[in-house]
Formats: structure tokens, sequence, C-alpha cells
């Protein structure tokens, strides 16, 4: 504990220094408060708005958190069938990665198009952000299972459910964990866009509208909370992978 404690410890002191040169510069330079305010001042906004930020952050993290459930089903789908099949490998794998050149946010207007202005097009901005790295990086890891162990357990007898957990399933859990980390941390961007584009509530609604008011703490404020969101969701997968691979590998 004292170690985990003793790592952290750095991390702590970036962070304080990095508050202390906020505070002090932003004061010393006279910034308006507009263009960037004091962190006491924002500190303060999230103190006075408390239970209206409570209600955007639990709207935003909602619309992350159905995203990600639907990048995790659809991608780890796309990436079995990508590691099974030799035609989709060739195809499917292939159009995954050119669709990446396409630019999210040209593709998010449609969502609302499609979807109207209800969750459903925050989730499916969500979706459009979340589902390449978690099929991608699983796909790569099921590729990566070592040819020469499955032979092995087939020259054993071992059938498809035994070869896909004692072999391919060891494989893919660290490639999984990977895009799964990187789906977790940038599902909030995803989110706070789609309300940006069109919502009543949400984080993301929350900075527009404050923007349009000239209210820096309160852009601000919501920023470091989508931020510590995002940080937030990355820890959740990171201690969950450390579980389920630790159990996995006893």
């Amino acid at each position: 504990m004292k170690a985990k404690v003793l790592q952290g410890l750095p991390v702590l002191i970036a962070i304080l220094l990095l508050a202390v040169a906020w505070e002090a510069a932003t004061a010393w330079l006279t910034i308006p408060h507009y263009i960037i305010p004091r962190l006491s001042n924002v500190l303060m906004s999230i103190a006075d708005n408390g239970a209206l930020l409570a209600g955007h952050f639990a709207v935003t993290l909602g619309e992350a958190l159905l995203g990600l459930g639907f990048s995790i089903l659809f991608g780890t789908l796309a990436a079995l069938w990508i590691d099974s099949s030799r035609l989709a490998a060739k195809t499917v794998y292939p159009l995954l990665v050119a669709s990446q050149t396409i630019p999210i946010i040209a593709l998010s207007p449609i969502m609302v198009m499609w979807f109207g202005y209800e969750i459903w097009s925050k989730v499916a901005v969500v979706i459009l952000f979340t589902f390449f790295p978690i099929a991608i990086n699983t796909a790569a890891g099921l590729r990566a299972a070592d040819s020469g162990i499955g032979e092995l357990m087939r020259s054993m007898g071992a059938g498809r459910r035994a070869l896909f957990v004692k072999w391919k399933l060891p494989s893919a859990l660290p490639g999984f964990f990977t895009g799964l980390k990187l789906a977790a941390a940038i599902s909030v961007g995803g989110a706070t866009l789609g309300e940006w584009l069109g919502g009543e509530a949400g984080l993301g609604m929350y900075t527009k509208r404050a923007s349009n008011m000239l209210r820096g703490d309160a852009v601000f404020a919501g920023v470091l909370l989508l931020s510590f969101m995002g940080i937030l969701l990355f820890v959740i997968v990171q201690v969950l992978e450390r579980a389920i691979v630790k159990h996995h590998h006893k």
C-alpha cells in the first residue's frame, strides 16, 4: 500500500504545481476571466453549482457508458469475425482501417439527422469514437495467438470451445483491454461532441451554454469534470484488466 502511494506521489505533486501555476499566472498576468479564469473561481463554480453539475455529469456518463457497451459488443463480434474468416480479414479489416480516414466530426451531424436530439444520437457518436480501437486491438490480439500452441491443443483433441478459452482468449485479453482503455478515455469526447451538436442536458451542453454567456469559470468547471470522467473510466477499466487478467492466468 505504501509503495502504491509513493508511486502516485509524483503525479500528485505535478498536479499541485500545475494548480499553483494556474492560479498564480492568471492573477499575475491579469488574464480576463472569460479567457482563462482563476482556478479558485473554477472550483467555486463547481461548489456553487454542485447539484446542477451532478445532473449533467450523470447524463454524459450514461451516454458514454451506453456507447462503450455497444462498442464492446459490436467490436468484439467484429474482431471474432475477422479472426475466424479469411474473407472478413481481407475485406472488413481494411475497410475498418480505411473508415478512420473519414473525420468523425463530419459524421456526427449525420447521427443527429438519423437519431434526432434524443440520447441515441449521442450514443451513436460515442460508438463512432470507440468501436474502432476495441475491434482492431481485439482482432490483433486474437491473431497474435501462438499457432504452435493451437496445433498442439488440436492434436490433443481440444474442441472449439477449449481452443477459444485456453488459447485465443488469453492472447486477446491484453489487446482487448488496450483498446477498451483508449475507448473509455475518448468516449467522453464522443458524448460531449454529440451534446454540442444537439442536446438539452449533459456537460457538453452545459459548457456550450456557459461559453455563449462568456462564463469562463463555468466552462472550465465543465471541462475539469469531463477530464475527471475520462480519467475515472480509464482507471476503472485498468482495475478490471488487472483483476480479470490476473484471475485468468491463475
